[in-house]
């Protein structure tokens, strides 16, 4: 009898710890259900457009004091009037407006004009290339005339037309069957899909040496931004990676996104300047300096205020903040430094909250009876960033060190933005050559606007074996 009543002791003791394992392990599920809810572009990397149609309330950007609109001492931009003209419209007086008589006998004394902007009719030009052909009268030796380089076919299209094949896939964004459709009812003329891609391959293998010079000047450069995002390819997901400053950009596509699609893009391991990244531990492998973007920190922080209610987190904020304003200031005033007093404030200051913020995110406790786990142990996304922030506390301080360094990594993100548009208008490529050939060109063009080069006469000159090339170290 008491053997029975032990057993079953027993087994109401086994099911109530089931009942509170399998409740401990609904309450992590819940928990991290609540925070992926609690989640948006405001207080994390999550993009806008998982946002959907809810309202946004919040954002960490501050109300400007100034109008909208124009702004004091903006020059503005109209229409001007010319002093040239290509064809003058004259539209006659015949009838008085007064008594009605007629007036086409009487003299012109002055001239109201208005001018119109207009297109010419656009169409297609052909352009016969004749080479002479002679017989020599001493040797009866037939010559013939060399044709230019770039008139290398009986039939084919000329550099303006194939540098507006590629300007339109490339530069901007559209599908191949669009790009078509643009060509016949603007120009009035037919090509193929084929040709299309000819065109594109031919600006690609032309480009290769402008692209490792681009590479080379992001090498030599003092501070360089770098980024990731995915990429579908042949219906499989790639990565596409970034090395950019304000003059330059490259593009990498690869199917892994760290240190061996890194490795292979061959910029990093050459560098010796100031990374500016997102944190991504791929990128602390490498010997440069780093600085860590401090606009994802932010989001982060707005989370776990909004998630946790954690007073830490708002007071790093109004620190990086107010760091990033007195670093502004000082710029305008034409400074490279902010005082020593003011780097020992903010540094205590930022210790100080780290230290508030451990306090509320302790470790979690070691039960020695658990059998131990591999990999580390899971934390709490407050606690994640406390240990980032505590680890990279020089990286993510940088801006305050060096006024070079960016308060953020928006530079890399803005030259991201443009690939995953060309994925929500053409969707995934097709092929990885596809893709490699997009990235090429895709990073000169970006070049080129950065620079504030002409894109559309630069990729006709490619097509001649000398393309427009931009300044490689303009740092």
């Amino acid at each position: 009898m008491i053997a029975l009543v032990e057993g079953l002791a027993q087994q109401h003791l086994d099911s109530v710890e089931a009942l509170v394992a399998h409740h401990v392990a609904l309450e992590k599920r819940i928990k991290a259900l609540e925070d992926k809810q609690k989640k948006n572009s405001r207080n994390s990397s999550k993009p806008p457009s998982g946002d959907g149609f809810v309202k946004r309330t919040k954002s960490l950007r501050k109300k400007s004091e100034r109008p909208s609109g124009g702004q004091k001492g903006h020059p503005g931009s109209t229409l001007e009037w010319s002093g040239q003209v290509d064809e003058v419209v004259r539209h006659p007086a015949d009838e008085c407006q007064g008594c009605g008589a007629s007036l086409q006998a009487a003299a012109v004394i002055a001239h109201d004009r208005r001018q119109v902007h207009e297109l010419p009719p656009l169409k297609l030009q052909v352009i016969e290339h004749q080479g002479e052909v002679k017989c020599c009268e001493q040797c009866q030796t037939i010559s013939r005339a060399a044709f230019p380089s770039e008139v290398n076919s009986r039939l084919q299209y000329g550099n303006g037309v194939r540098g507006l094949m590629v300007y339109l896939m490339n530069a901007q964004l559209l599908p191949s069957d669009r790009t078509r459709e643009v060509l016949r009812e603007v120009f009035g003329f037919e090509v193929s899909e084929g040709t299309l891609y000819n065109a594109r391959e031919k600006c690609f293998d032309q480009l290769a040496p402008v692209e490792a010079q681009i590479k080379a000047g992001l090498e030599a450069a003092a501070v360089m931004h770098c980024d990731e995002t995915g990429l579908r390819v042949n219906s499989k997901l790639w990565w596409l990676h970034v090395a950019s400053t304000a003059q330059l950009t490259y593009y990498f596509v690869h199917a892994k996104r760290g240190r061996v699609a890194i490795d292979e893009m061959d910029v990093l391991p050459n560098f010796n300047g100031i990374s500016v990244h997102d944190g991504w531990q791929s990128y602390f492998g490498y010997d440069c300096a780093h600085s860590l973007c401090n606009a994802h920190h932010l989001r982060e922080l707005r989370f776990i205020v909004e998630r946790y209610e954690q007073p830490w987190a708002e007071a790093m904020m109004t620190l990086l903040c107010n760091i990033k304003a007195q670093v502004d200031i000082a710029k305008v005033a034409g400074e490279r430094v902010l005082s020593a007093g003011q780097l020992n404030h903010f540094e205590m200051k930022y210790q100080t909250i780290l230290t508030a913020g451990f306090e509320a995110n302790p470790p979690p406790p070691v039960d020695e009876n658990t059998p131990k786990k591999r990999g580390r142990v899971k934390q709490s996304p407050p606690k994640n960033l406390l240990d980032r922030l505590d680890l990279h506390d020089t990286a993510v301080l940088a801006f305050m060190f060096d006024f070079r360094v960016p308060f953020d990594n928006n530079q890399a993100e803005r030259d991201v933005r443009m690939m995953k548009l060309k994925q929500k208008i053409s969707g995934c490529f097709r092929a990885v050559t596809g893709s490699q050939q997009f990235c090429r060109i895709r990073g000169y063009i970006s070049t080129l606007r950065k620079q504030g080069l002409s894109v559309l006469e630069a990729l006709k000159s490619s097509f001649t074996g000398n393309p427009v090339l931009p300044i490689f170290q303009p740092e």
